[in-house]
């Protein structure tokens, strides 16, 4: 029975002191977890990518791009929302543009394109 007395006291201390040690020997800095937030782009949030197709109707463009860091997906081929359509409306298929893509309630947007000089 003493053991049991012991190991239960035990157990519980350690079951509520292990998340607050675990967390402060990870070392992780999640500063900028805040520049992921919900509708609003992070610093230097910009990528690459080739227009694939563009909608102006419905205000959507589909990109071939790199790495989207900011919103933790690698390379693919996606279409986006635009926030404005007007922001499409000098962008054609097979143009290299800087982009500033966003998640705005589960719903991937680009609010900037920019069309580069070859």
């Amino acid at each position: 029975m003493r053991q049991v007395k012991f190991t239960v006291p035990f157990l519980v201390v350690f079951t509520l002191a292990a998340p607050v040690a675990l967390a402060q020997m990870t070392g992780h800095d999640h500063s900028a977890m805040g520049q992921m937030s919900s509708g609003s782009p992070a610093k230097d949030a910009t990528a690459v990518g080739e227009v694939q197709k563009v909608d102006h109707a419905k205000g959507t463009v589909t990109l071939k791009h790199g790495p989207l860091n900011m919103l933790g997906m690698g390379p693919m081929t996606m279409m986006f929302q635009a926030t404005n359509p007007r922001i499409l409306a000098n962008v054609k298929v097979g143009d290299k543009v800087r982009f500033t893509p966003e998640q705005r309630d589960g719903n991937l947007m680009v609010s900037h394109v920019e069309v580069m000089k070859n």
